[in-house]
């Protein structure tokens, strides 16, 4: 079984930063790409930044203001949040495509998710 567990969110004014922190682990052979969604109440999940072979794609709403960094050793991924905005506040879900075993294909798996609320 794999579990994905996050931690970082919280409460932080406009202008503000946060680091967003993601850790596998579990029964693991190997994980493609991982990335972070953001849901806010009403609207569905969407993209924000995913990695994989090292090469990071974002969302145009991200505009150089968040980086995402991955460490394969640890199966951790991260998302570094800059000059946060009020708009930015959801929920943020860490996501991993996984390969449990090596007789197996990739298969998506979610964390439980993080608030992120920016507000003065």
């Amino acid at each position: 079984q794999v579990q994905l567990v996050e931690s970082g969110g919280g409460l932080v004014q406009p202008g503000g930063s946060l680091r967003l922190s993601c850790a596998a682990s579990g029964s693991i052979f190997d994980i493609n790409a991982m990335g972070w969604y953001r849901q806010t109440p009403g609207k569905g999940r969407e993209l924000v930044a995913k990695i994989s072979s090292g090469i990071a794609t974002y969302a145009d709403f991200v505009k150089g203001r968040f980086t995402i960094s991955r460490d394969n050793a640890k199966n951790t991924v991260n998302l570094q949040i800059d000059s946060l905005k009020p708009e930015d506040t959801a929920v943020y879900y860490c996501n991993a495509q996984i390969r449990p075993h090596y007789n197996t294909g990739y298969y998506p798996h979610w964390g439980q998710g993080t608030q992120v609320t920016v507000s003065s």
